[in-house]
């Protein structure tokens, strides 16, 4: 529990957009700003203000947040705890987190990659998952999902094993998280309704016609 203390505390004091860390992490945990200001013991509007970039949090402040979110998921049970302190490792290839955000259009071009939807590729990625996806399907169970997200749901979710694309962002609407993009891996074809639903969820799909280790290879770049 302590390294995802750090991990929480880290994120926001070294971000230059400290509210946006704050607010993430909250959603992550599912903690309303309400129920967030009620264990820290201020009003509501002090934790708005922080998120909105109104106010900066100093050390003291961050310690409360990080604090409060763990505090609130333990008495739930520790589901996200959990989560996060024991990833699945069905069907994931590779995982890694990066010590800096990149931009998404960056890794783009690094992987030879096209954006296949209408999204712009202009997102800070702090991480990315290689997933098999035919060993996911028949290996993971729901929770298990979740853990592909490891750190940061600001990551890219690369999938192995496609054919159409519907399955992987079936999965995706089906847990509570959102990853910053998808991209597919060789995919044998990416029908409309793959597009369509990436679309409506407002996640970039991506292809690439790298093999797996040369992909691997490129994406720790940044590591």
């Amino acid at each position: 529990m302590t390294e995802l203390k750090e991990k929480i505390a880290g994120e926001i004091t070294i971000s230059e957009s400290p509210g946006k860390i704050i607010k993430k992490w909250r959603k992550m945990f599912d903690v309303s700003q309400t129920d967030l200001a009620d264990h820290m013991d201020v009003a509501p509007s002090v934790v708005s203000d922080y998120e909105k970039g109104r106010r900066k949090p100093g050390t003291p402040l961050v310690k409360k947040i990080v604090e409060a979110l763990i505090g609130i998921d333990e008495e739930r049970g520790g589901d996200v705890i959990k989560r996060f302190s024991k990833p699945g490792q069905h069907g994931i290839i590779d995982m890694e987190e990066y010590p800096t955000p990149i931009n998404l259009s960056e890794i783009v071009e690094e992987i030879d990659g096209a954006i296949v939807t209408d999204d712009p590729a202009e997102r800070e990625i702090y991480g990315y998952t290689i997933i098999d996806s035919i060993e996911a399907i028949l290996a993971m169970k729901s929770f298990d999902y979740l853990s592909i997200y490891g750190w940061s749901t600001e990551r890219v979710l690369f999938f192995d094993g496609v054919e159409y694309g519907r399955s992987p962002l079936v999965a995706i609407r089906s847990t509570p998280l959102t990853p910053a993009a998808v991209s597919y891996v060789k995919p044998k074809k990416i029908d409309g309704l793959s597009i369509e639903m990436a679309k409506r969820e407002g996640i970039p799909l991506i292809k690439t016609d790298l093999d797996i280790e040369e992909l691997n290879n490129k994406l720790k770049k940044w590591l």
